[in-house]
C-alpha cells in the first residue's frame, strides 16, 4: 500500500489543478483518473475571463492561450423561428479550447509540479478513517493507497460521494449531447445560444476549425433534437456524440473529516453560462490551500471549515444568472416569445452576458 498526503480522485481542471497547488507546496500527491488522456468531455469548452487569474497562479496562462482555440467575440441569441439578438463581447474575453487539449495540460502541469498520476484508474473501494492516527484507504485498479486527505474531483456522478453514501439520489431530468463537427462556412466568432422547440443548442468555434456543438432536451425529445443537428449540420445518423445526465444535482457539503469535494462532485452548476470550467479550477485552489494549511496547523476542523466557507463564497453572488438561464431553456418556446417581442432587449441581455464574461 503506497503511502501519500493527498489523494485527488479525478483529473479533470478541479482535480488536476488541486493537485499542481498540492505538490508544488511539497505535499505527496497523487491522482487517480479512470480515463486515458487526451480524452473529450461532454462541455461548452469555453474560458470565460474568471480563469485568467487561477492559470496565472498555476503557471499555464500563456501555455493555455498558445493551444488550438476560438477568441469569442459576440453571443448570439437565437429564439424560435429564428429572430436573433447579439451581444458583443469584450475583446479578449472569452476564448474556446477542446477539453482534451485543456485538460491534458493541466495533468501534465500537476505532473510538473510533483504529484503523480494514475491513469486509467477507477476508484472501486474506499476505507474511511476512524481517528486522527489512521488514513483513507483507497482501491484504484489494481493499487492501494493510504492517504492523509482524500479529495472528490470525479464529477456529478462522484464515484466517491457514492461510495461514501453522501450522493443524493439523481432524477435523470435532461440529458446533454455533444460533439465536434468541422466548422461551417461563415460561422464566425461567436458563441451561438438557440432556442429550439424540443429544447436547446449551444454553438462555438474551438480551433483548428472545428465546432462544438451542445443538445440539451429530456430525454423524450433528445431523438428530435439529433435530427435538428443532423439536419442542419448535415451529420450522418451514425455520427458520434458524448452524452452526460444529470445536468442538475442538489449540492452536497464540500468537506468533511480531511475530505474536500470540489467542482462538479460537490456542486453542479448547468452547463448554461460557460463558467462550469471556472468554478471547478477555483474550488481545487481553494481545497489546496486549505489542505495545505491542515499539514501546516495539524488542525483538520479548521482546514474543513475555510474551506467549507470559501466555497459557499464562491458561488454566492453568482448562481443568480446560472438559475435565469436555466429557466429559459426549460421554457425555450416562452423564451423565444419573449425575444420575438423585444420583451428581452438587448440591454437586458448586455447586462446578463456581463455577468458572466467579466474581465478581472
Amino acid at each position: 500500500m503506497e503511502l501519500v498526503d493527498v489523494a485527488i480522485a479525478g483529473g479533470g481542471p478541479a482535480g488536476a489543478c488541486c493537485a499542481a497547488f498540492c505538490a508544488r507546496s511539497g505535499l505527496r500527491t497523487v491522482v487517480l483518473e479512470r480515463e486515458r488522456f487526451p480524452r473529450e468531455k461532454v462541455c461548452g469548452d469555453c474560458l470565460n475571463p474568471s480563469c485568467t487569474q487561477v492559470l496565472e497562479r498555476l503557471g499555464v496562462r500563456e501555455r493555455v492561450r498558445a493551444l488550438p482555440h476560438a477568441a469569442l467575440s459576440r453571443v448570439d441569441f437565437i429564439a424560435v423561428g429564428g429572430r436573433a439578438i447579439s451581444i458583443d463581447l469584450p475583446p479578449g474575453a472569452e476564448i474556446a479550447v477542446k477539453r482534451s487539449l485543456f485538460d491534458e495540460l493541466l495533468m501534465t502541469r500537476a505532473v510538473e509540479t510533483g504529484a503523480v498520476t494514475r491513469q486509467g484508474a477507477t476508484v472501486s473501494d474506499l476505507v474511511s478513517p476512524r481517528s486522527k492516527e489512521e488514513r483513507w484507504k483507497i482501491t484504484a485498479g489494481s493499487e492501494a493507497f493510504a492517504a492523509q486527505v482524500l479529495v472528490a474531483a470525479d464529477g456529478r456522478n462522484s464515484t466517491v460521494a457514492r461510495l461514501l453514501g453522501l450522493l443524493p439520489r439523481i432524477a435523470r431530468e435532461r440529458v446533454g449531447l455533444q460533439t465536434h463537427l468541422p466548422l461551417p462556412k461563415g460561422f464566425g466568432p461567436r458563441v451561438v445560444l438557440q432556442f429550439l422547440p424540443e429544447g436547446y443548442s449551444g454553438q462555438a468555434p474551438v480551433g483548428d476549425n472545428q465546432l462544438n456543438l451542445c443538445l440539451v432536451g429530456k430525454p423524450s425529445s433528445i431523438a428530435a433534437l439529433r435530427v435538428w443537428a443532423e439536419t442542419s449540420f448535415r451529420l450522418p445518423r451514425n455520427h458520434d456524440w458524448r452524452t452526460i445526465t444529470p445536468l442538475r444535482r442538489a449540492a452536497l457539503p464540500p468537506s468533511g473529516d480531511r475530505l474536500f469535494l470540489i467542482g462538479d462532485a460537490a456542486r453542479v452548476v448547468e452547463p448554461f453560462t460557460g463558467e462550469g470550467i471556472y468554478y471547478a479550477l477555483r474550488s481545487g485552489e481553494l481545497a489546496a490551500e486549505a489542505i495545505i494549511s491542515l499539514f501546516a496547523s495539524g488542525d483538520a476542523l479548521a482546514a474543513a471549515h475555510s474551506y467549507t466557507e470559501a466555497h459557499e463564497e464562491l458561488y454566492r453572488g453568482r448562481l443568480w444568472v446560472n438559475r435565469l438561464a436555466r429557466a429559459a431553456v426549460l421554457s425555450p418556446k416562452i423564451s423565444s416569445g419573449l425575444l420575438r417581442i423585444g420583451a428581452l432587449p438587448s440591454p437586458i441581455l448586455r447586462l446578463l452576458t456581463s455577468k458572466i464574461v467579466r474581465l478581472p
